[in-house]
């Protein structure tokens, strides 16, 4: 079969692989129907994170069941499936309270930009759904094993809701599907920090009711301008640089709530400046499994489309251009066709 692999920094290459066989009981197999290039899968395409051997990449996937172990009890072959990024065990104390991706056998999916894929603990990790969707519904279907799971987690850890200003930092899929979360959650003002045309039209529709172009120190004073002085009652970060970090603790009021979702790289937090700023803060790796009944079903009954961030799409072949226009901004996120 044919999968994306990375075999150096800009390295991209679609190769033949083995197909994938069922090792476990609590197997299954999945043809996948569209995978996606992340933006965390940038860093080890950038050099980043290190590339010490080939990686077969990719951790979003939504397809059809092709086969399952014998322990595999609440799904079947022929169904359409979304899973998480997170690998749980389903059964743990951090499973039974929501947090899968703190989940003490937890791993983390890979190999998904390819036609077929295994997924361990089927059982825990994948939610079927209603029925075979319609082809207008897959990439919002892609969209929930990710970064929307992962923007929905970021609002609901930032506490968005009724009443709120929620602002968001980072224009990226997630942070543009963060302000779809705040908006669906209820928040009753959505701002998108974001110096991108595109990506400023895409966030307003998705619900931000301002944009802020400012960055940095300028951009927590924008913030705080529109916020009559005290700073938002809820804040995500979805890049996970120094500055993203900075400005978001910095942008929320005194007994805010602020989300992390960017995967973080050599960010340091001054103890000076997280105890008297007097914010929550909670984030990490998100507990896509958590959420994955409720996204579906707002995604069929077509109450949302966060399948809208697609704004590349190539086939599986051309995985190497897909990576090139979102690590040169020309594209929010490409999925790639089967």
């Amino acid at each position: 079969m044919r999968a994306a692999i990375l075999h150096a920094p800009g390295d991209v290459r679609v190769e033949d692989i083995a197909e994938p066989k069922i090792t476990a009981p609590t197997d299954a197999i999945i043809r996948l129907a569209a995978a996606c290039v992340c933006g965390s899968d940038l860093w080890p395409y950038r050099g980043i994170d290190a590339v010490d051997n080939p990686v077969h990449m990719g951790h979003e996937y939504v397809g059809v069941v092709e086969e399952v172990g014998s322990e595999v009890t609440t799904i079947k072959p022929g169904q359409f499936v979304v899973g998480s990024f997170v690998i749980a065990c389903g059964t743990c104390e951090a499973c039974r309270s929501g947090w899968p991706s703190s989940c003490i056998h937890r791993t983390f999916q890979a190999g998904t930009q390819a036609e077929r894929v295994l997924i361990a603990r089927a059982d825990a990790n994948l939610v079927a759904t209603p029925g075979m969707p319609d082809a207008d519904l897959i990439p919002s279907l892609l969209a929930a094993s990710d970064v929307l799971g992962t923007g929905w987690f970021g609002a609901v850890a930032a506490e968005a809701g009724p009443g709120k200003t929620v602002a968001v930092v980072g224009d990226g899929a997630v942070g543009l599907l963060a302000v779809l979360a705040a908006k669906q959650l209820g928040a009753e003002r959505v701002i998108a920090m974001s110096r991108h045309e595109p990506r400023q039209k895409l966030a307003r529709e998705f619900g931000a009711t301002d944009i802020v172009t400012e960055r940095g120190d300028d951009g927590v004073a924008k913030i705080k301008e529109l916020t009559g002085g005290m700073g938002a009652h809820s804040v995500v970060e979805a890049v996970g640089t120094q500055e993203s970090m900075n400005q978001a603790i910095r942008s929320a009021r005194g007994g805010g709530h602020v989300s992390f979702v960017g995967v973080n790289h050599d960010v340091t937090l001054s103890g000076e400046e997280l105890f008297f700023s007097q914010v929550h803060l909670v984030g990490g790796p998100a507990p896509v499994r958590r959420f994955l009944p409720e996204l579906i079903d707002l995604i069929w009954q077509r109450k949302i489309s966060p399948g809208k961030v697609f704004d590349l799409t190539l086939p599986l072949d051309e995985a190497a251009e897909a990576y090139k226009a979102m690590d040169e901004r020309r594209a929010i996120k490409a999925m790639l066709t089967l």
